[in-house]
């Protein structure tokens, strides 16, 4: 039984299609990030599965449970973060945590223990008994994913949980996650930040106009990436000249110059293109420091992918 199975699923606002004929299933322990533009459909299907909308048609079940047919046993065994957590700001995170654990049934003792050990996964304990309304946002990102593993719940659902953040919230945030897929959680979170599912997920699937385009191990997607973005350091400073003469080298593609002393550019193949390219580069005689992906292939993989499906 799969923690997470979506069949056929459509939603219809007036005639807008927001997600269109969508099937994903989700394995156990896997961290999938569900990727896609602002607009896409992500947000949509996750309320769906949150028992926030109603699907027009289709199916989605939690741990073999109907989302529809029986939402109270579906979301039991679900914690999840949608949208821009709010709590009240006179209460403390104990205070929030122990009155969530309550309306979950949850016993004094095991909200407790639980309490103190969510609020150390997710590094707020020092902040324990001060009042959320003094929070910053990325705090309160936090707190919003102590409650959603707080009952120790089989699936985790976050809906772009960076969002909003600065980059030092960001970071933070993506640590917790890091440590939540080594405790094992199955976790489906939504994104349209193609580094963070790069660096934190397992497996990916990518949507656009809600439908599915692809999904599967991120290694395997990249693996499957024909399209490299390439960064080059040199000891001469690049100038138009330089650019002119680089530009003119066949499978140079997308030029650009990157600071003083580099450029960058698209190129077409794999590592024999690549090797190909470093040997013509040195051939009209650049001094090359560095020479290196820039680690956006996953972006790559999905504007080719959108400009296949349009």
């Amino acid at each position: 039984m799969e923690p997470i199975v979506i069949k056929d699923l459509v939603k219809d606002f007036g005639g807008f299609r927001a997600v269109d004929n969508l099937s994903l299933t989700v394995r156990s322990g896997t961290f999938v990030g569900f990727l896609g533009p602002n607009g896409a459909g992500k947000t949509t299907t996750i309320k769906i599965l949150t028992n926030m909308l109603r699907a027009t048609s289709g199916s989605a079940f939690l741990n073999g449970v109907d989302v529809v047919k029986d939402p109270k046993a579906a979301m039991a065994s679900l914690g999840a973060v949608v949208e821009t957590p709010e709590f009240y700001p006179y209460l403390t995170p104990n205070e929030t945590l122990a009155y969530l654990g309550e309306l979950r049934g949850m016993s004094p003792e095991d909200i407790r223990t639980r309490t103190r050990e969510v609020l150390e996964t997710v590094k707020m304990t020092e902040w324990a008994d001060k009042r959320i309304g003094s929070f910053s946002k990325g705090m309160k990102q936090r707190i919003a994913i102590a409650q959603a593993i707080l009952h120790r719940p089989a699936v985790v659902i976050l809906d772009e949980p960076t969002s909003g953040l600065d980059p030092r919230g960001m970071a933070e945030v993506r640590n917790i996650l890091a440590g939540l897929k080594k405790e094992g959680y199955t976790i489906f979170m939504s994104s349209h930040l193609l580094n963070e599912v790069q660096e934190v997920c397992d497996e990916v699937a990518l949507i656009d106009r809600g439908k599915l385009l692809r999904s599967g191990p991120v290694d395997a997607l990249l693996g499957s990436v024909n399209v490299h973005r390439m960064e080059v350091r040199t000891l001469q400073q690049i100038d138009g000249a330089w650019l002119n003469k680089i530009s003119q080298l066949e499978g140079v593609q997308e030029l650009r110059a990157n600071g003083a002393m580099g450029f960058s550019f698209t190129l077409t193949g794999g590592d024999q293109e690549q090797a190909e390219m470093l040997r013509k580069l040195q051939g009209i005689e650049l001094d090359v420091v560095s020479f290196r992906e820039s680690g956006v292939a996953l972006e790559n993989l999905y504007l080719s992918m959108i400009k296949e499906s349009r």
